[in-house]
């Protein structure tokens, strides 16, 4: 049935936990995992002075380790499950749309992410990337809430 599934993460606690349970689910059916983070492209806007380079390259660093821990606790949590694992990021403004690619790229069969339950004028307002790969995947989406 599925054989790759694609654990995206942002590192929250909901989509740790959706993770974890992408993992034990991939371990019952002998699937393999990629974990994969989406990177935000850095833009910069300032009124009155330019932002310096040392500042851009602090702010790159930052998010490049958080994404780090983020899939090594992925890589981590598929060892101790011993499934296979591997990673993935990419640098995208637009999350959902590099899941999508993603799983299509990787050939995965299944997307398992979570849901962070935002409803009403807060989900219109922030959206939702989960729901957006609902909408646009072509690939089935198990959705953990």
């Amino acid at each position: 049935m599925f054989r790759h599934i694609l654990l995206p993460t942002d590192g929250s606690p909901l989509s740790e936990a959706a993770m974890r349970k992408g993992i034990q689910f991939a371990k019952t059916i002998n699937a393999r995992v990629t974990g994969f983070c989406v990177i935000p492209k850095l833009r910069y806007f300032s009124y009155d002075s330019d932002i310096g380079p040392e500042f851009k390259k602090q702010a790159a660093a930052a998010i490049q380790a958080e994404v780090n821990k983020n899939l090594f606790a992925i890589e981590k949590a598929a060892k101790e499950a011993d499934v296979p694992c591997q990673t993935a990021q990419e640098i995208s403004d637009q999350p959902y749309e590099a899941i999508i690619e993603a799983a299509q790229r990787r050939e995965c069969d299944l997307i398992i992410m979570a849901s962070h339950g935002r409803r009403g004028v807060q989900g219109l307002l922030l959206g939702s990337e989960t729901q957006k790969v609902l909408t646009h995947s072509k690939i089935p989406v198990l959705v953990y809430r």
